[in-house]
């Protein structure tokens, strides 16, 4: 049986399954992304923005469309699956516009003669991705690789099938050429394969700490450069004299939006003393009048998790920590009379270094409260795990928040708002996090050739 189906988790019903690749597939698809690297590393800029920015338009045209799939492949509701076809749209239409600024030639000083750097594309890419956010995290890899002129070829995640040819169709029907995005339904095994074809110049992952490392091994092996976006378990610190109000909102948002599958959701409230049982009372207040809802609902704010697998991973962390000692402040858990992969909101502290969950990755509606006595113990609890992802500080203090910025062991820090995304800023982190950025100035460096032309005349 194929790895690749449609299975809604609202319903817990398979609506559709897709054939895997044969060997046969695998070769040709490497075959075909080579063949279209030789022309298609020739093509103007402005004719490969041309192309990106129809991406761009036709993203916006079908977005209530595409957001509907995304629901019942992976059960986003629908208005954060609209969210993120727009941003789709911006990173195609960022990398359109500044191209051709962002791989110019540098210019070095030098005593004698003359020195610069060009950048040129390396060739046939592989990419991995995962399912929490099916559109989005394949832009960020295509639209700065294929505007500096490299080929792709691209592994979804199982649970997204139909995602998967509908971003081959859209971006068809934007006049990219054959064989410069390729779609390919591999088994892990096929995986491997592929990072290890002499043709194939590079490889990024986005998913787990366990598939980077597998990744990062045969990449290794085959001496293949490998860009790794992986878990998160993001502080979210809130200083004394922090807007408690709307830190309780942006925590909400940051926690539970995408129904708390991100890898850079506001995994651990970490709260001075002086203002903990305020913002504990509002968060709370506010977690228990949540609700389940349809995810195709324009309304639904928490929608089904991505699997029931996924759902009894989180419940056995939950389990696992109550087991240990932390105190449950809204109880939550799985919702065992509904078919699907329904799994209510939970707040958890008391969570301590003894537990396993203190430095998981709790990747759903899970929350845990940390007390800090003062924000230099809030670093500390924020700097004590191995992620390094991200992290987002409340305060209206400017000097305070450069401070505790400066402190954190993350790749991304954001002040007075959650954690997020936008097309023009570097995406990434450091530790177990790993390594490598996406988006921003930054994504379009990770795969090309910086060759040095000096001229010693």
């Amino acid at each position: 049986m194929s790895d690749y189906q449609v299975t809604n988790p609202a319903t817990g019903e398979v609506e559709a399954t897709y054939p895997t690749a044969t060997e046969q597939d695998i070769q040709q698809v490497i075959e075909k992304a080579e063949n279209a690297y030789k022309d298609w590393r020739g093509v103007e800029l402005s004719e490969r923005s041309a192309i990106l920015h129809k991406v761009a338009d036709i993203y916006l045209e079908r977005q209530d469309e595409l957001a509907d799939i995304i629901a019942k492949e992976m059960g986003k509701p629908v208005a954060q699956g609209k969210g993120e076809i727009g941003l789709v749209a911006e990173i195609y239409r960022y990398y359109a516009d500044n191209a051709e600024k962002l791989l110019a030639p540098n210019k070095i000083d030098v005593d004698d003669g003359s020195a610069f750097v060009e950048k040129f594309p390396v060739g046939v890419l592989f990419g991995i991705m995962p399912w929490n956010y099916p559109h989005y995290q394949v832009a960020r890899f295509v639209a700065p690789n294929a505007m500096a002129g490299n080929t792709i070829i691209l592994k979804h995640a199982p649970q997204c099938p139909q995602t998967a040819e509908v971003i081959v169709d859209i971006l068809r029907d934007a006049g990219l050429p054959e064989g410069v995005y390729n779609n390919i339904f591999a088994t892990n095994e096929q995986a491997a394969t592929i990072i290890h074809d002499s043709r194939v110049q590079g490889v990024s992952l986005t998913g787990s700490e366990r598939a980077g490392a597998a990744v990062a091994k045969e990449a290794g092996e085959a001496l293949k450069k490998v860009v790794l976006e992986l878990g998160g378990s993001d502080a979210f610190i809130v200083a004394e004299d922090a807007d408690i109000e709307q830190a309780v909102k942006n925590a909400i948002t940051g926690r539970f939006g995408n129904t708390g599958q991100a890898c850079n959701a506001a995994k651990r409230l970490i709260v001075v003393d002086a203002v903990h049982d305020k913002f504990v009372e509002g968060f709370t207040d506010a977690v228990k009048n949540m609700s389940l809802s349809d995810p195709l609902d324009k309304k639904t704010f928490i929608g089904p998790l991505s699997s029931k697998a996924a759902a009894t991973n989180l419940q056995q962390q939950l389990d696992s920590a109550i087991q240990g000692g932390a105190t449950v402040l809204v109880e939550g858990g799985m919702v065992k009379d509904k078919p699907g992969a329904w799994f209510k909101p939970a707040v958890l502290t008391d969570v301590t270094e003894s537990m396993d969950v203190y430095r998981e990755e709790l990747f759903g509606p899970v929350a845990v409260i940390y007390k800090a006595k003062d924000i230099e113990q809030a670093i500390k609890i924020a700097n004590d795990v191995p992620f390094g992802l991200g992290a987002s500080i409340q305060t209206q203090d400017p000097a305070l928040a450069t401070e505790i910025a400066d402190k954190l062991e993350v790749g991304m820090v954001t002040i007075n708002a959650p954690s997020g995304s936008e097309a023009n800023t570097p995406f990434g982190g450091v530790k177990r996090s790993g390594f490598g950025r996406e988006l921003g100035h930054l994504g379009i460096t990770e795969f090309l050739n910086y060759k040095l032309i000096r001229d010693m005349s």
